[in-house]
């Protein structure tokens, strides 16, 4: 089948959510409004994740995975799956679902003019602490990047897999994507996406993962603005 766009599921630990991602990921690729693939990318996960990873892409067509020997964190699990993808999209989406698979058609609809379109999480179902940090974070990053985005880290996300695939990842740029699409010269814009409460499984984040370790990101993605390379060839003989 000739795929579109590749959906990327980062997986750690869980286990709890599989059979909930195989059933609504399943479900998302009968309505796509592009030929959908899931690509489950195992981070090197300690409990049952792989075994069930593989009998889910042993019984759906659409689904393949990647696993890595051990575990490399979030950011290098969307890196895999950037460079794996063979579709023209990517999309990005956290295993524990607390945003809806059925959302990526509203982020597809802007593929004509934008090369990244992101998910902002406009009724937050999170606890007071991890909403506030959050904020926090966001308003960090905002004042480093002036990337204009309110919601970096909704795990909601549409590119251009070409444009993914030059971003140069390392751990915690995940959270600089649409500042990376920008100094691409790449257009962004962010859709209001539904939000769920976390419904079986363990959070991977706490406090220092959402405030303190995006503000030294911010240095890095700073030195990186600086010594950014972008080029683009008009002709080739």
């Amino acid at each position: 089948m000739n795929y579109a766009f590749t959906i990327i599921v980062p997986v750690y630990n869980e286990e709890e959510n599989l059979l909930r991602v195989e059933t609504e990921l399943a479900q998302y690729t009968t309505i796509a409004t592009m030929a959908t693939t899931i690509l489950l990318v195992n981070d090197g996960s300690k409990d049952n994740s792989l075994a069930m990873i593989k009998a889910i892409c042993a019984r759906q067509p659409h689904f393949q995975y990647l696993s890595f020997a051990v575990n490399c964190g979030l950011s290098a699990a969307i890196k895999a799956g950037f460079d794996a993808a063979k579709t023209t999209w990517v999309g990005y989406i956290d295993s524990d679902l607390q945003t809806d698979p059925q959302d990526f058609n509203k982020l597809l609809e802007h593929t004509k003019d934008h090369h990244l379109i992101t998910g902002v999480r406009a009724d937050r179902k999170d606890d007071l602490i991890k909403n506030m940090s959050s904020k926090i974070a966001n308003g960090i990053r905002r004042a480093f990047t002036d990337d204009g985005m309110d919601d970096t880290g909704c795990p909601l996300k549409v590119i251009r897999t070409d444009y993914a695939q030059r971003i140069p990842m390392f751990n915690g740029l995940h959270r600089f994507l649409p500042a990376m699409i920008l100094l691409q010269k790449g257009s962004v814009i962010q859709i209001p996406v539904k939000h769920f409460p976390r419904m079986a499984g363990t959070a991977k984040f706490g406090v220092w993962n959402r405030l303190l370790g995006p503000l030294m990101d911010c240095f890095a993605y700073l030195w990186m603005k600086k010594k950014y390379i972008n080029y683009q060839i008009k002709e080739q003989g």
